[in-house]
């Protein structure tokens, strides 16, 4: 006999039974031993645990964890949004299993048919670059378009710019939270919320409902990111960033990690290529990096002319080709090519405008990745820095948000 979902919530309730704890007896449970329920997991508690479990078996209305069993069985039932997973649930993510550490219980919030679809997460710094945050929206779009899934964790920076490209694409995207499901945070966040639950998106959380964020809660949360998906890709991260410790949890459950390298004069970039220079993750141009690394099982079934490649772009260099602009429905229009040169420079969606980002560009750099000449582009920038779009610093020029 198994655990029903009132038993699983008693086991999350009992006070001093974490996941760390619970783990070697879910390993028996899920090999299909001698741990029967409830007499084989009383006889492997602890006494101290065994007896608070098995109070709450003999004389519910006497045992403490009663309440909070009870309080999220009626938050499920009020509303068809509302789902408690546990380990014997159809929606459980197997991914999970494979942790050392698997949570007992998992309040979601949206929409279970994500989770049929694999899952890519993407990190990155709270304080992104513009060609970070840009980074973070394309290659969301690009794994949106193989039939991925975008996990992250919902914060400021690439992880909300990732999730609400992943959704303006018409894909999926799971929220982990390190917080309660019915709490939004952070605040600034509050409609990318309600797009996610609005569109097809599911958030996720160990924690009861109405649990307020807390730091602590956060590094237990990235496990969770990282344990559901196929790979980790890091986007931007400093040198002492969070999201390397996301990348350190990825590499000890043997998943694949990416990472986007930038200039080795932003700060934001350092971890990234940190990462790449010890061996840790893949560097990455594109899409088709990410889907190369992964094993054929990994990959969802997609119609291959969605696929992105760009089997021609110099390795490190931004791609010439202009990316897809979001349609009326959520999904991608090509964007016509301009007629000449002449025209591209003059747009701002032109090649040059997307060769430069944050860092300084020398104008030498920009012959090489534009292909045009010294004095087209001088042309074109001085023209751009008329209208606003880019301006002159010591090393080069940048890109300026509009």
């Amino acid at each position: 006999m198994s655990p029903t979902l009132r038993d699983w919530l008693a086991l999350n309730a009992l006070p001093g039974l974490g996941p760390v704890r619970l783990a070697p007896l879910m390993r028996r449970w899920r090999e299909g031993g001698d741990l029967t329920w409830p007499q084989g997991w009383l006889a492997a508690l602890p006494t101290s645990l065994a007896q608070p479990l098995r109070l709450w078996l003999e004389h519910p209305s006497r045992s403490p964890i009663t309440p909070a069993v009870d309080t999220a069985l009626e938050w499920e039932c009020a509303d068809a949004r509302h789902h408690l997973l546990h380990p014997d649930h159809s929606a459980w993510p197997t991914l999970l299993t494979q942790l050392p550490d698997p949570p007992v219980v998992l309040w979601a919030k949206g929409d279970l048919a994500v989770f049929e679809r694999p899952a890519m997460a993407i990190v990155g710094t709270r304080r992104p670059t513009r060609e970070g945050q840009d980074n973070a929206m394309r290659f969301a779009r690009d794994l949106v378009d193989r039939g991925f899934c975008i996990a992250s964790g919902m914060a400021l920076g690439i992880d909300g710019a990732a999730q609400r490209a992943a959704l303006q694409a018409g894909g999926a995207t799971i929220g982990v939270l390190g917080c309660g499901v019915d709490v939004v945070y952070p605040p600034r966040h509050a409609t990318l919320f309600r797009e996610l639950l609005e569109g097809t998106g599911l958030l996720i959380s160990e924690h009861p409902p109405e649990t307020r964020a807390h730091p602590r809660f956060f590094p237990r949360r990235n496990r969770l990111i990282t344990g559901l998906s196929q790979g980790v890709l890091v986007v931007e991260a400093a040198e002492k960033s969070g999201s390397l410790v996301s990348a350190r949890l990825a590499l000890e459950q043997n998943r694949e990690v990416f990472a986007i390298p930038g200039s080795i004069h932003n700060p934001q970039s350092e971890g990234c290529l940190r990462l790449i220079r010890q061996g840790e993750a893949a560097l990455v141009r594109h899409v088709e990096d990410i889907v190369g690394d992964l094993s054929p099982w990994q990959v969802p079934i997609s119609n291959p002319e969605s696929a992105v490649t760009h089997p021609s772009d110099p390795p490190g260099r931004p791609s010439r080709r202009r990316s897809a602009a979001p349609g009326p429905m959520g999904g991608e229009v090509s964007s016509p090519a301009p007629s000449t040169e002449a025209a591209a420079i003059e747009r701002p969606e032109s090649p040059l405008l997307a060769a430069l980002s944050d860092a300084p560009t020398p104008v030498d750099l920009l012959v090489d990745l534009t292909g045009l000449s010294v004095a087209d582009i001088q042309l074109g920038l001085l023209e751009l820095e008329l209208d606003g779009w880019v301006v002159q610093v010591t090393g080069g020029w940048v890109r300026r948000g509009r």
